[in-house]
């Protein structure tokens, strides 16, 4: 075996569920996820000589997030209902149907309010809130200024706030209980995508 076919035989073998966890997160249905993982590896393994050893996460978020955006150009494109749609939460048997119904209208709604977000915006605020990076990190694999980082990280927390009272007005509940439910659902979407 070729070192370019080993090093990409050991690109999907360490982020396969990295690749997936992003495309999930930015917006591709989970019935198209596996296709999407797919598309993402062949992409990079045209493109192995140009990945840098030591920033082949980065590159394969990149690479991710380019094609979850085509993906949901795609699926707009279509307008189609996909039999994937259903919701991600796992049902507990102590949930009832009133909690599972405003925890799927705050999903949409927060999943509207983060598709208005810009790219740029949008990418540091799920490598911080989704997968946990510091600023940091999230400057080195976005290949910005940590400034930078922290800037898109405030902006997009404040675009956040502003649709935040959407997110109570959009479901009649208390504002504690909608301070609570957004958390959850924020929480949610990282849970329920995994």
């Amino acid at each position: 075996m070729t070192d370019r076919h080993s090093r990409v035989r050991a690109l999907v073998d360490e982020h396969l569920g990295f690749v997936a966890r992003t495309l999930r997160r930015a917006g591709v249905p989970p019935s198209e996820v596996d296709d999407e993982v797919q598309r993402t590896f062949i992409a990079v393994a045209r493109r192995i000589e140009d990945v840098r050893r030591g920033a082949e996460r980065s590159f394969l978020f990149q690479v991710a997030l380019n094609m979850a955006a085509h993906s949901r150009r795609d699926i707009a494109r279509r307008r189609e209902v996909l039999p994937g749609d259903i919701p991600w939460e796992r049902i507990e048997a102590t949930v009832t149907p009133e909690f599972l119904t405003q925890r799927k209208q705050l999903r949409g709604l927060l999943d509207g309010i983060l598709s208005e977000m810009s790219e740029s915006l949008r990418r540091v605020f799920m490598l911080y809130e989704f997968e946990g990076l510091d600023l940091p990190e999230i400057a080195a694999r976005l290949g910005v200024p940590r400034g930078t980082a922290a800037s898109r990280l405030r902006r997009a927390r404040a675009h956040i706030r502003l649709h935040g009272a959407v997110l109570e007005i959009g479901v009649s509940v208390p504002a504690a209980a909608a301070a609570s439910a957004k958390t959850l659902a924020v929480r949610g979407l990282a849970a329920g995508s995994r």
